[in-house]
């Protein structure tokens, strides 16, 4: 049996939405399923989280609405977050990738996401 696990596209809006509500649809109010890119990832690929044993897909309806709003708006936010936290040698690559954001070059936070789905666990999302 496959387990499809719902996103409603009009509620995510930041990125932090979206790591709040995949943890509430795989694991209920208050679940995890990663708090930042590499976590996601992992839960993703069979790190903690995971559902274990059933087949799943992840259904993100609406994902027209999260598209826009994990834009480069939400790309730049949070780069600069990045930026602030991220070790020194780090900085010119963030840098850079902020200088792109806020020029509307480069992946956006909605395409950082879909990669990581694509590549982690390929057929697992259903953008509708």
């Amino acid at each position: 049996m496959t387990v499809t696990y719902v996103l409603d596209g009009t509620r995510v809006r930041t990125l932090e939405d979206f790591w709040r509500l995949i943890g509430e649809a795989v694991d209920g109010p208050g679940g995890y399923f990663g708090t930042n890119l590499d976590a996601f990832a992992d839960c993703l690929s069979g790190g903690f989280g995971q559902p274990d044993d059933d087949d799943y897909v992840v259904e993100w309806r609406e994902h027209q609405a999260s598209r826009e709003y994990l834009g480069y708006p939400e790309t730049a936010r949070q780069l600069e977050i990045r930026l602030s936290r991220c070790h020194p040698q780090n900085r010119p690559a963030v840098s850079a990738d902020l200088t792109a954001a806020r020029t509307e070059h480069g992946p956006t936070v909605f395409d950082w996401l879909v990669t990581i789905f694509e590549e982690r666990a390929p057929g697992v999302l259903r953008l509708r």
